[in-house]
C-alpha cells in the first residue's frame, strides 16, 4: 500500500506542475490526492500504526486485541488529528494575513506605491516596483504581495510586452522577499511552527542571499527595457469605501497592519500561543479601525469592497486550499515511512546539505516549490542533539538539522528562489502566466538564466557567510 500511496502523491505532484496543460486547478488535484490517500491509509493502516506508533497504539487498545475499527479510531483520534491541528494553525494564519492585506488594499493604504513609482523612466519604475515588492513580501506572504503588485503595475504600464518583463521581476522579488522572513512564505511559516528556526536567526541568515538573488536578475532585466516607456496617466483613486479616508488615516492603518505582523513573532515568544492568534488579533484591531473610519459609508449601505478585492480574495482562497491538499499529502508520506526511507538514502548517498538544496531547487522549478519544500521539510525531524538523528553521521552534517541549522535555511532559499526558474515552479509565477499571458518558452528564453545566476551567486554568499561565522 505504501507504493500505491506514493504513486498517487507523485502523480498528483505531476498534474499540479502541469496545470497549464491539463487546465485542472491545482488546488482540486491536491485536495483529491490527499483525500483518496488518507482513505487508503485508513483502510490499511494497521501495519503503519504498529510500526510508527506501536507503544501509543498498545496503550490505546490497553493491550487487548484490535481490529480494523480500533485501528481507524486510533488513526482518527491520535494520528490524523495532530496533522489537522498543525494545518489549521497555519491556514488560520494565512487567512488572517490575507484578510489584513485585503482590508489595507480596500482602504487605499497601498495607493502611495502607485504615486511613488509612476515614472516614464523604465529602470526607475522597475527598481521601484521590485523594491516595494521585496519589502512587502518580507512582511506579507509572497503570493499576496505578487497579486497586489501585479495589480499596481497594470495601473501604470500600458504595453503588455513590458509588463511581462516587469511582472517576472515582481515574481522573483516576491519569492526572494518571502524567503527572508518566517511569515513571508507558507514554507518558511511551516519551518517556524515546526520549531526548526527562530525568526531573528532565520532572517539574519537569509537576508543577504535573498537580496543578491533579487538584485542580479533585476539588473539584467533592466538592461532589456527601453529608456522610456508609456505609462497610464494618474487618475483619482476610487475604491468604494476609502474615498472618505484622509492620508493620515491610511498611514495609520498601514502602520497598524504591517507593524502588527512584525509583532507576531514577539507575541508568540512571550505568550507561547500559536502565531495565528497574533495574526487574528491584528486583523481584529484593523477591522475595527476599518469600520470606524468608514462609518459614513456603512450607514449609506455603500459597498465596502470593490470587484477587484473580491477577485483577490477568491485567488487567495484557492491558494490556501491548495496548501491544505499538499500539506495532507506530505503527512501521508511521513506516516507511511516514505520520508524515513528518503532521509536514510540521503544520509548514505548524498551526505551534503548544499547538494540536497540544489537538487530540491532544480526539481521545484519543474514541479511546484511548495510541494517540494514541504516534502523536504518533513524528510528530517528537528534534531535535539548532534547524535539524536544517528550516531553514525558526522557531527558537522548532523548539526545542520539542529534548530537554526543550515539545512532549514537552504531548502527554503533554494525552493523559493529556484522555483522562479520556470513560471510553473511557483504559485506567483503561474499567476503571472494567467494575468499577462506569459508563455513558458518566453520565460525560459528571457528570464530563466537570470534567475539561475542570482540563485547561484546567492547560494555562494550564504556559503561564504556561513563559513566566516564558523
Amino acid at each position: 500500500m505504501t507504493i500505491v500511496i506514493l504513486c498517487l502523491v507523485l502523480f498528483g505532484y505531476v498534474l499540479i506542475a502541469y496545470e497549464h496543460l491539463t487546465h485542472i486547478n491545482k488546488a482540486t488535484i491536491a485536495l483529491f490526492a490527499a483525500v483518496v490517500g488518507w482513505i487508503l491509509f485508513m483502510c490499511t493502516g494497521t501495519d503503519f500504526v504498529l510500526k510508527s506508533h506501536g507503544p501509543e497504539f498498545m496503550s490505546f487498545t490497553q493491550g487487548g486485541p484490535f481490529d480494523a475499527e480500533t485501528t481507524k479510531a486510533f488513526i482518527a483520534s491520535h494520528v490524523f488529528v495532530r496533522y489537522s491541528a498543525d494545518l489549521c494553525s497555519i491556514v488560520l494564519f494565512l487567512l488572517a494575513t490575507m484578510n489584513i492585506v485585503s482590508v489595507l488594499n480596500a482602504n487605499g493604504c497601498f495607493d502611495f506605491i502607485t504615486d511613488v513609482v509612476r515614472t516614464k523612466d523604465s529602470r526607475v519604475l522597475l527598481w521601484g516596483l521590485v523594491g516595494f515588492t521585496w519589502l512587502l513580501s518580507v512582511n506579507l506572504d509572497n503570493f499576496t504581495t505578487t497579486v497586489l503588485m501585479l495589480m499596481i503595475m497594470r495601473r501604470i504600464v500600458q504595453q503588455g510586452r513590458w509588463r511581462m518583463w516587469m511582472g517576472a521581476a515582481i515574481v522573483i522579488a516576491a519569492n526572494c522577499g518571502g524567503a527572508t522572513s518566517v511569515i513571508g512564505d507558507p514554507t518558511s511559516l511551516v519551518v517556524w511552527t515546526k520549531g526548526a528556526v527562530t525568526p531573528t536567526d532565520f532572517t539574519a541568515a537569509l537576508i543577504l542571499p535573498t537580496l543578491v538573488a533579487t538584485i542580479i536578475p533585476t539588473m539584467l532585466i533592466s538592461r532589456a527595457l527601453p529608456e522610456h516607456i508609456d505609462i497610464v496617466r494618474p487618475t483619482t483613486h476610487y475604491r468604494g469605501d476609502q474615498s472618505t479616508l484622509s492620508l493620515w488615516q491610511k498611514i495609520t492603518m498601514l502602520v497598524v497592519g504591517l507593524g502588527g505582523l512584525w509583532f507576531i513573532p514577539t507575541f508568540h515568544r512571550i505568550t507561547l500561543l500559536p502565531p495565528f492568534l497574533g495574526a487574528l488579533c491584528v486583523l481584529g484591531v484593523l477591522w475595527v479601525m476599518h469600520e470606524v473610519m468608514n462609518h459614513r459609508r456603512i450607514k449609506t449601505n455603500q459597498p465596502l469592497f470593490n470587484a477587484e478585492d473580491r477577485q483577490f480574495q477568491f485567488a487567495a482562497l484557492q491558494t490556501v486550499m491548495y496548501f491544505v491538499g499538499v500539506f495532507m499529502c506530505v503527512a501521508l508520506l511521513v506516516e507511511t515511512g516514505v520520508m524515513a526511507s528518503i532521509s536514510g538514502w540521503c544520509d548514505e548517498w548524498i551526505h551534503d546539505i548544499y547538494i540536497m538544496s540544489v537538487a530540491i531547487g532544480a526539481i521545484s522549478a519543474l514541479l511546484d516549490n511548495i510541494a517540494l519544500v514541504l516534502t523536504a521539510i518533513n524528510i528530517y525531524p528537528v534534531a535535539e542533539s548532534i547524535t539524536s538523528l544517528s550516531p553514525t553521521l558526522s557531527p558537522e552534517y548532523a548539526a545542520s538539522f539542529l534548530q537554526n541549522g543550515q539545512y532549514w535555511h537552504l531548502i527554503i532559499y533554494s525552493g523559493c528562489v529556484a522555483g522562479c526558474l520556470l513560471p510553473i515552479g511557483n504559485v506567483s509565477g503561474f499567476t503571472l502566466m494567467k494575468v499577462e499571458e506569459v508563455s513558458i518558452a518566453w520565460y525560459m528564453r528571457h528570464i530563466m538564466l537570470k534567475v539561475l545566476l542570482g540563485w547561484g551567486v546567492g547560494l555562494g554568499v550564504y556559503f561564504l557567510v556561513d563559513l566566516w561565522l564558523r
